[in-house]
């Protein structure tokens, strides 16, 4: 029983942090500086993005003895059912409200091997992780700002593994972690053109967690007033524990995003 379960929880580890494991502030992918404002002041950006991020830590789930990950993106999307990721901001001055929203959704199935207690298991995971904060530019001019922010980063990692067929056929088992952490660092951009700029930024905290740290980097292309595009590397690392149920890992990979300003 117990090695059905620990094959499912590895190849669910194995996947479960796949362009989710989290995102604190990506909002640096829209360029802030020569921006549309809006006749009230305020500018707004919405900004979906892609993370092909590779996995690698120690993870535990079910009372079972921690996993040692280390997979690539390619491994990861293999298992990926669903995922959206977007960011947004609402900028006013030197102030700004800050959001980024991640969910995705990954499936594995594994056949087991004698068939008795299960022909197959079939393993699903569903995560959420929304980050809201607010900002202060401390330093602003015609090329670009750096902002101080902080705020509240949710997460929910929910495991469901289903068993299909022989003595356990229909049973379900589930194992879940909520937690909130509380993160403040700097972002910006700068632009070594009118279209050409710098992009990035770096968050750490903790709370539920016992640390959460986001860094990246990209360099961006503005196209005109309403559409830029960045490139960029980002590395994330959170380092969870509660009951037996164990995230200690660091994702990290290559970004691309488009904002679009209006």
């Amino acid at each position: 029983m117990k090695a059905i379960y620990l094959r499912a929880v590895l190849l669910l580890a194995s996947i479960c942090w796949a362009a989710g494991g989290n995102a604190a502030d990506i909002t640096p992918l829209a360029p802030e500086a020569k921006s549309i404002e809006s006749p009230s002041g305020w500018e707004f950006t919405f900004a979906p993005y892609f993370w092909a991020a590779g996995i690698s830590g120690d993870t535990a789930q079910f009372g079972l003895p921690e996993v040692h990950l280390d997979s690539n993106f390619s491994d990861i999307l293999e298992n990926l059912d669903f995922a959206f990721m977007a960011a947004g901001e609402a900028r006013y001055d030197r102030f700004s409200i800050v959001g980024d929203v991640i969910y995705t959704k990954l499936g594995a199935d594994a056949d087991t091997p004698a068939g008795i207690l299960a022909d197959s298991v079939d393993v699903t995971s569903k995560t959420f992780a929304g980050f809201l904060g607010i900002g202060y530019a401390i330093l602003e001019d015609q090329n670009g700002h750096l902002d101080v922010v902080g705020g509240m980063k949710v997460w929910s990692v929910e495991t469901e593994i289903s068993f299909n067929g022989g003595i356990l056929a229909g049973v379900d088992v589930e194992d879940s972690a909520t937690w909130v952490d509380a993160v403040a660092g700097v972002r910006g951009n700068y632009f070594f053109t009118p279209e050409i700029y710098l992009t990035g930024w770096g968050l750490v905290g903790a709370g539920g967690a016992d640390l959460d740290w986001d860094l990246a980097l990209g360099l961006g292309y503005k196209f005109n007033d309403s559409i830029s595009a960045i490139a960029g590397y980002r590395a994330l690392g959170v380092n969870y524990e509660n009951d037996g149920f164990v995230f200690d890992v660091v994702q990290q990979g290559p970004i691309f995003g488009v904002a679009i300003r209006f």
